[in-house]
């Protein structure tokens, strides 16, 4: 039992933001009031957490994350992953399934999901839409589904064969499942990981066109909208890319449908094509930073309900694998130790988000899009929280995540994470 007194309890789902206490009971939220007492519904051997100046928030839902388990464990597993996620707050997370082998098969899945048991978050896993991603054949998606799926990607590799990705999408509609895409061209792009311009320019190379992402973006929607699968535009990055993700949302709303989602990753939000040429391979991913232009309408997108989903897409590379020159090196930094902060810093101090606002991107969000049982405080709830000071810093440094690229070590960001609580066990402290 577990008695939470004197924070400022957040509950984008039942709409609260108020002074509040929260008590737990064997793994549930049991009451949230005004007042607790310690001594009355809390008696002897509950323990008491002083929330003082923090949010109490419900845990936060990271739907597209790498653990690289099975086959690329020197980058990260399932265990140091799952470390890595709520020592940020995260109670529930959603793996892409481009693993060796990929999660095209029940028996990958199964070792997904039976090794994610035995860690202290709640981890979820996609299947994938193709069979060995190789964007041919679509996989037994309504057996991946009942073994235990809870939505299909292909996340790394675009699917560009659109007869097939409208038979995926038909079938995804079917199952009410979500499906997520990575929508980068590869027939557009000379180099991926860095965008055509100023960054391209500078290395000498090809770089990644901004066309590379709208062009899918824009086939997938106009499938998306014909079908009525939920799609997930994941780790948008363009301005125009954002615009057609509005105009689609309109048009699913005039007809009753909401099924359009758009996940933003933090780094989207905080960084352009500047932070890759300061920061070299560190800060080189798919699809690649871009312009300020882009990262202004990306933060607009997520102040107006465009991108209503807030993602890290927590990619872990080697150090000997960043060390590589920048075309050889692989995309993608890792993110879960680092969003939250990102979030306050970047978002919320800077005007553009409350921190009601935040939470409903990091949490409520992608745990509704998903079917998750996450993202609220309601009574009887699974008792999954984060309590974090919004006004405490931090310096990047230390990471528990088994690599540690990315382009933020060093730099002082707002917002530190005290607790993360899942099912009313404390699986993160930091006291400060």
């Amino acid at each position: 039992m577990i008695l939470i007194k004197n924070g400022i309890v957040v509950d984008p789902a039942d709409n609260i933001e108020r002074p509040a206490d929260v008590l737990i009971k064997s793994g549930k939220i049991s009451k949230i009031a005004e007042t607790i007492e310690a001594g009355g519904e809390c008696g002897a051997g509950c323990k008491i957490i002083d929330a003082s100046g923090c949010i109490v928030a419900p845990g936060l839902v990271d739907v597209h994350v790498h653990f690289r388990d099975p086959g690329f464990t020197y980058k990260e597993d399932i265990e140091t992953g799952a470390r890595a996620a709520v020592k940020g707050g995260f109670t529930s997370v959603v793996l892409m399934a481009n693993t060796k082998p990929p999660v095209d098969n029940v028996d990958t899945l199964t070792y997904v999901i039976e090794k994610g048991k035995k860690t202290p978050l709640k981890i979820y896993t996609c299947a994938t839409v193709t069979k060995k991603m190789a964007g041919k054949e679509l996989t037994d998606m309504e057996q991946l589904l009942e073994r235990g799926a809870v939505g299909f990607t292909d996340d790394g590799i675009p699917i560009m064969d659109a007869e097939l990705m409208a038979r995926a999408m038909t079938k995804a509609a079917a199952l009410k499942v979500p499906v997520s895409l990575h929508e980068e061209n590869p027939e557009l792009i000379s180099n991926n990981g860095i965008n055509r311009g100023r960054a391209s320019e500078h290395y000498g190379i090809g770089g990644s066109p901004r066309e590379a992402e709208i062009s899918l973006i824009e086939r997938d929607l106009e499938l998306a909208l014909k079908t009525g699968a939920i799609l997930n535009v994941q780790h948008i990055s363009t301005k125009e890319g954002v615009e057609l993700v509005r105009q689609a949302k309109r048009r699913a709303s005039a007809v009753g449908k909401n099924n359009i989602h758009a996940e933003a990753t933090p780094h989207h939000f905080s960084l352009t094509q500047e932070a890759a040429i300061e920061h070299g391979t560190l800060a080189k991913m798919n699809p690649p930073l871009r312009e300020e232009s882009d990262r202004q309408a990306i933060i607009e997108g997520l102040k107006d309900g465009t991108i209503d989903i807030i993602a890290t897409d927590h990619a872990p590379h080697s150090r000997e694998e960043k060390e590589k020159p920048i075309t050889e090196a692989p995309s993608g930094i890792i993110g879960l130790e680092t969003a939250l902060a990102l979030g306050i810093t970047k978002l919320v101090d800077e005007g553009a988000l409350s921190i009601k606002q935040l939470i409903e991107r990091m949490s409520t969000n992608p745990a509704q899009m998903y079917g998750l049982s996450a993202g609220t405080l309601t009574e009887g709830s699974a008792a999954d929280l984060v309590i974090f000071d919004a006004g405490a810093s931090q310096v990047v440094k230390d990471f528990v995540s088994k690599s540690a690229n990315s382009p933020f070590t060093g730099q002082t960001l707002k917002g530190v994470v005290r607790y993360t609580i899942v099912d009313g066990e404390i699986q993160y402290c930091n006291k400060g």
